[in-house]
């Protein structure tokens, strides 16, 4: 539709929603846009949510800090640790879905997303649950600078069999994640914030998190994923659980 401008001649009517720019995507956007449109069409999914008590953690990483541990652990190194453990006492989790079968994988390899300036990266830190609290910030923060300075390799990025995302540093609370395809499960992670609860029937200032697991229904059911969340919360909320050292070589 014209109208005409004070000359006679058609002006063009203004869009109601303004002047529209077009933006490409890059080929790290379309695989992403991909994998997700995948993710969302494929997967009969479901999710499961808690709320962890951190003030303990809280006061582990403050002593960490007192011993001037480099790097310090965030509370998603915590979050990473906790993950492999419960994954290697419960492996369901730790599996894909294909072709009608289940496929379960050997190694604890544990995604972890990071925000970079135009796009979502999700750097692998490998055997995860045969690393060390410290071994994992310190390739957590190896991992995070690569993809945000886009150095990572090939290898960094791939062979994935659990993503956890975490949104906490921007100050959400809670959200859903979307599954990883292939993986068959994925851990939101939101902040850890002071917040009213009542123990033992008092009331009380806590500093608690929210975690939020979704899950592939073709590969994971309902009591396990309830079973991996809780495990999840009692080693995350009993944190010198964390602090030891990993255990030997699986079988196989």
């Amino acid at each position: 539709m014209c109208r005409l401008a004070g000359d006679g001649a058609a002006a063009p009517v203004p869009q109601g929603r303004g002047e529209v720019t077009e933006l490409g995507h890059t080929p790290t956007q379309q695989t992403i846009a991909r994998r997700m449109s995948e993710s969302r069409s494929t997967i009969p999914e479901f999710t499961l949510e808690t709320e962890v008590l951190m003030d303990a953690a809280v006061h582990v990483r403050e002593d960490l800090r007192f011993g001037a541990l480099e790097p310090l652990p965030s509370f998603n190194d915590f979050v990473v640790r906790a993950v492999a453990v419960a994954l290697r006492e419960q492996p369901a989790l730790n599996s894909s879905y294909a072709d009608g079968r289940t496929l379960r994988f050997g190694r604890i390899n544990i995604g972890i997303a990071v925000a970079s300036e135009d796009a979502l990266i999700v750097p692998t830190i490998f055997d995860a649950d045969r690393k060390t609290l410290s071994q994992i910030a310190a390739e957590s923060r190896r991992l995070a600078a690569g993809a945000r300075g886009r150095t990572l390799g090939l290898d960094d990025l791939t062979s994935g069999t659990f993503t956890v995302s975490n949104l906490g540093m921007y100050g959400v609370r809670r959200f859903n994640a979307v599954i990883s395809h292939p993986q068959a499960a994925i851990l939101a992670v939101g902040e850890v914030a002071e917040r009213p609860i009542v123990e033992g029937g008092q009331l009380r200032v806590g500093n608690t998190m929210e975690l939020a697991l979704s899950c592939d229904h073709r590969v994971v059911y309902g009591a396990e994923a309830a079973r991996f969340l809780s495990r999840l919360r009692a080693l995350l909320e009993h944190p010198a659980l964390l602090i030891s050292e990993p255990g030997g070589p699986r079988d196989g």
